[in-house]
C-alpha cells in the first residue's frame, strides 16, 4: 500500500484550516471505493486490501477533522514535532486558568459554569486563529519553533533571551540547547 498523506488522501493541500465539508465529501467518495462490504464476495487478498485502505482512510480523517491531531501532524510534517509525550512544561498563566475553570465548574453554579464554556469558547477560536496564522499564512516553522521555546516555555524565556543576547556579541555560532531548537548564524536574531 503506498503511502500517501492524510491530505493526499482527500485529495487536499496541507494547511491548517479546511473546507470541512469537501473533507467529509471526499471521506464519503473514499469510503465507496473501498469499503470492505463491497469486496465480501472477493477473495480474501482483495478483502483484506479494502480492510487496510479502509482503515487508513478512517484514520486520516479522524486525524484531519481534530484541529490539535491535524496541527500536531503539520508540524511533525515540517519537521518541527511537537513532543507532546515528553515536554509537559505548560505556562504558568495557562495552568492558572486551568485551575480556575476547573473551581468554578465544581463549584456548581450554573452561572460560573456558563461563564467557562464562554470563555473556554473564546480562547478556543484565539488559538485556532493563532494556529491558522503560525501554519497556513507566516508557515515559518523556524521562528515559531523558536519563539515558542525561548519566550513562552516555562518561567526561564527572559533569562534565556539575556543569555542570548550576551552570546550574540561573542564568536559563537551555534547554540544546542537539551530542548528547543539548535540555533545558528547570527544569534543577534534570536
Amino acid at each position: 500500500m503506498a503511502q500517501m498523506s492524510p491530505f493526499q488522501l482527500f485529495g487536499m493541500k496541507p494547511a491548517f484550516m479546511i473546507d470541512e465539508a469537501k473533507l467529509e465529501a471526499a471521506y464519503q467518495a473514499a469510503m465507496m471505493k473501498v469499503h470492505p462490504d463491497r469486496f465480501a464476495d472477493r477473495p480474501a487478498a482483495e478483502r483484506r486490501v479494502a480492510e487496510q485502505w479502509s482503515t487508513r482512510i478512517n484514520e486520516a480523517f479522524k486525524l484531519l477533522k481534530n484541529p490539535v491531531k491535524r496541527a500536531a501532524w503539520l508540524c511533525e510534517n515540517a519537521g518541527r514535532p511537537i513532543e507532546a509525550e515528553t515536554n509537559t512544561r505548560m505556562p504558568a498563566d495557562f495552568l492558572m486558568t486551568q485551575i480556575m475553570w476547573r473551581e468554578a465548574l465544581e463549584s456548581g453554579d450554573a452561572g460560573a459554569a456558563d461563564a467557562v464554556r464562554a470563555e473556554a469558547g473564546g480562547v478556543r477560536v484565539d488559538v485556532v486563529r493563532g494556529l491558522a496564522e503560525a501554519i497556513d499564512e507566516k508557515a515559518d516553522w523556524a521562528s515559531e519553533a523558536r519563539r515558542y521555546y525561548l519566550n513562552i516555555v516555562g518561567k526561564y524565556g527572559p533569562q534565556v533571551q539575556a543569555l542570548l543576547k550576551k552570546a550574540a556579541a561573542l564568536d559563537i555560532k551555534t547554540i544546542c540547547p537539551l530542548h528547543g531548537p539548535v540555533l545558528t548564524g547570527d544569534l543577534g536574531k534570536y
